[in-house]
């Protein structure tokens, strides 16, 4: 097959064409694909930032004053190409080997553009129930947009039957990923010359200590569980993964701040693992320097919470999503996803969505053209069971 062949093609180049790095605004492809759903008469909601240079995009092929229906969900901010080795532009998607090279074809606006490239279909063939579009910003950070898509659409009173978030997951059913949370902490000792070291309060060191009981929990998570073999790495696993302090060998550190997460199971409650933090913090860190100097300090900042999905297998999502797919069985996944918000918001939700995300983030990142095209087999289904024509 060639990639002129799928219906979304001439979307998903386009799409490809913005460069919607979080760190930038995201107005112009939302406008673009909010012009584009004009022209089939269909009307679009958008809820900014504060700033107001990022925004969502909710709309409703359809009966809008339907229960039930589907929500097609996906974020349309891509990571960096900062410091990579791209052979070819990243924002010019290129076809060779049966491959769309380019910036986010896999992480995922090949899910978004064949849902846009699905609107005339399905409106051609009349809706018995809603097919909502959701299209978000910032989930690259921390899965911010779409809690503002949710408030301020879903707390309408639309009730949808399923969602389904078309992340990469080579077009297989996910019916739970693991939730997240990131933390700063920031160490503030008392400086002193160097030789005279048990007088001043090293920050360093007590940031230190307390990166080695991050360490330990993570040891322990591993050795004892709990577990849950249908994750690729089966137990909550904690990292850190920055770390900045001091200013010179000769003193002792003022400040040291570092950055941690853990991505839980959902046979694990994240707020243990807080609690056992800070407990240590309190218990081994905080005393030791506060009887040299009262005014040191630790705090530790949430960066981001990401929750979980757990979708029960025999959920009547889950076996939408199998006849959708045409998949006999289901997987978990490592990665977080917007799914465990739609979930919290009382919305049965799976993932399911072409590419692998082994290729996300990545220089020279693709999706397999053949993935696309299993991604629009799987949209002609779902309309086989929404259509009335």
């Amino acid at each position: 097959m060639e990639a002129t062949d799928l219906v979304c093609h001439d979307i998903l180049k386009r799409l490809i064409a913005f460069d919607t790095t979080s760190r930038n605004s995201n107005l112009p492809l939302i406008e673009w694909v909010k012009d584009y759903l004009a022209g089939f008469g269909v009307e679009s909601e958008l809820t900014y930032d504060d700033a107001g240079q990022k925004a969502n995009l909710f709309a409703t092929l359809g009966p809008a004053d339907r229960s039930g229906g589907v929500i097609l969900s996906g974020h349309t901010d891509v990571v960096p190409v900062d410091g990579q080795d791209w052979v070819t532009d990243p924002f010019d998607m290129l076809e060779k080997d049966g491959r769309l090279y380019g910036r986010g074809t896999c992480d995922m606006k090949s899910f978004v553009a064949v849902s846009l490239a699905m609107v005339p279909q399905f409106l051609e063939r009349q809706l018995t129930v809603p097919i909502h579009l959701a299209f978000s910003y910032d989930e690259e950070v921390g899965c911010i947009g779409v809690r503002r898509l949710i408030d301020g659409n879903l707390s309408k009173g639309i009730r949808p039957q399923a969602c389904i978030v078309g992340e990469p997951t080579n077009m297989q059913p996910v019916i739970a990923h693991k939730g997240k949370r990131s933390f700063q902490v920031n160490v503030r000792g008392m400086e002193a010359h160097s030789s005279l070291a048990p007088k001043g309060v090293n920050a360093v060191e007590y940031a230190a200590e307390i990166v080695a009981h991050i360490k330990s929990l993570a040891r322990q998570k591993a050795a004892g569980g709990p577990y849950d073999q249908m994750f690729d790495i089966p137990h909550t696993t904690l990292h850190t993964g920055t770390i900045n302090g001091g200013t010179a060998l000769n003193i002792v550190p003022l400040n040291c701040s570092f950055e941690f997460e853990y991505r839980y199971i959902p046979a694990d409650n994240p707020d243990d693992l807080s609690a056992a933090v800070q407990a240590f913090i309190d218990t081994q860190c905080l005393p030791e320097m506060q009887a040299i100097d009262p005014t040191t300090s630790i705090t530790v900042e949430e960066l981001s919470s990401i929750p979980g999905l757990d979708t029960d297998e025999d959920d009547e999502v889950v076996q939408l999503a199998k006849a959708l797919s045409g998949a006999n069985s289901v997987s978990k996944v490592a990665f977080g996803t917007e799914a465990g918000l739609f979930q919290q918001a009382d919305v049965p939700t799976i993932v399911c969505g072409p590419a692998h995300i082994d290729q996300a983030h990545k220089p020279n990142e693709f999706v397999e053209i053949s993935q696309v095209a299993q991604c629009e087999a799987f949209m002609g289904r779902l309309m086989d069971r929404v259509c009335a024509a």
